[in-house]
């Protein structure tokens, strides 16, 4: 039977209306966690919310502008479906961060987003590395130009731009290999997730900080970007710590079990499990915790796997999206209305958490069974004969 453009496109059309109907109508009051982020399409931004437990996308809009009015208007209509998460993960966006304020005031925290930032830190890290690798090529090339000037007896000719070409590379090998190791120590020490108390963080991240700066005299811009976005955005980063620290205590007293001994076991996760030192710590543990051991040990478990460091998830569902802009061409802006209703009642085929297979988002995150999301349209499936 032939269907004309006209009517695949009031279908798809009266599919929209309907699931941003349903969007919505969608109680959000369970989410915990919100994990936000702007993406970009056709050059214009898109505001997105997800809930970090379920994978539940609340918000998918087009907008005109990303500022705190933006944001905030978007947020409040959420908060008129029942958002009201225990804490939100962020980059430092302004108008994101000011919407956010403007919506919930300092009643939610707004925690950073580590994804981000590592990201940032390793830009910064290969840039360098790039750069001292250059002045060695440099400095070789003006050594080969020595020793073709020493054989005509001119050296005295090459010798200054060689002294300089050592000189740079030296500088720019020694800044590299620094940064590269501040890097490290702050990815391991200071933002692994199964780490120290948030007080000796704070102290580790501004001891990079102040190194960082130090060598901002070495005539690197990026260096001085680099220390300021880190600088200014410790108490937002670190967000995380806080939180963590909360549950291992509400563990340690649960359990009737030493602090020092929890905050051991949440240090184990840092090891790989086919490591010996994995195992010698432990044995250490075991001994010492007895037969509290696997309680301590699944509690904290948990309780690494529901703190969320980043809002990467968003980053996830950008990717997704690309392979439905074809959407657009026939829907326009309420395309992103549908893919939201689709993404968020589409079953998961697979996962890493085997939790999530078999069911959709909104299944994960209400807790109950709804029908196919065609049948949530108004369509009729196909059944075999």
């Amino acid at each position: 039977m032939a269907i004309s453009a006209s009517t695949v496109r009031n279908r798809l059309n009266t599919a929209a209306e309907q699931a941003s109907a349903i969007n919505a109508a969608q109680d959000l009051s369970s989410i915990e966690i919100d994990l936000r982020d702007e993406i970009f399409q056709v050059h214009r931004p898109v505001l997105v919310g997800m809930d970090g437990a379920s994978t539940y996308c609340y918000l998918l809009k087009l907008a005109e502008y990303r500022d705190a009015d933006t944001w905030g208007c978007h947020l409040l209509d959420a908060v008129d479906q029942g958002l009201a998460p225990t804490r939100t993960i962020a980059d430092a966006g302004s108008g994101l961060r000011a919407g956010h304020q403007a919506a919930f005031g300092e009643a939610i925290p707004c925690h950073g987003d580590v994804f981000h930032l590592q990201h940032q830190c390793q830009t910064v890290s290969n840039s360098l590395i790039r750069q001292a690798i250059g002045a060695t090529t440099r400095r070789q090339d003006v050594e080969q130009k020595m020793v073709i000037a020493q054989q005509k007896g001119q050296g005295n000719r090459v010798s200054k731009k060689l002294t300089l070409a050592r000189q740079y590379e030296s500088s720019a090998t020694s800044l590299a290999r620094d940064v590269k190791t501040l890097i490290q120590w702050l990815n391991h020490d200071v933002l692994e997730l199964a780490g120290p108390a948030l007080t000796e963080r704070q102290e580790l991240y501004d001891f990079v900080v102040a190194e960082l700066q130090r060598r901002e005299g070495m005539g690197r811009k990026q260096v001085r970007v680099l220390r300021k976005a880190l600088q200014n955005q410790r108490d937002d980063i670190l967000g995380f710590a806080q939180v963590l620290d909360d549950k291992l205590a509400d563990i340690a007293q649960n359990l009737k079990t030493p602090l020092n001994r929890v905050r051991e076991m949440c240090l184990l996760f840092r090891k790989q499990p086919t490591s010996n030192a994995y195992w010698q710590a432990w044995n250490q543990l075991h001994q010492k915790l007895s037969g509290q051991f696997h309680p301590v040990y699944e509690a904290v478990q948990a309780a690494m796997k529901q703190t969320p460091r980043a809002s990467s998830m968003v980053e996830n569902l950008n990717s997704r999206l690309r392979n439905y802009f074809f959407l657009r061409k026939q829907l326009g802006p309420d395309y992103l209305s549908l893919l939201q209703f689709f993404l968020n009642s589409r079953r998961f085929l697979r996962s890493e958490c085997e939790e999530r297979v078999g069911k959709s988002p909104t299944e994960l995150m209400t807790g109950e069974r709804h029908p196919h999301w065609l049948e949530l349209l108004g369509f009729n499936r196909c059944q075999q004969a």
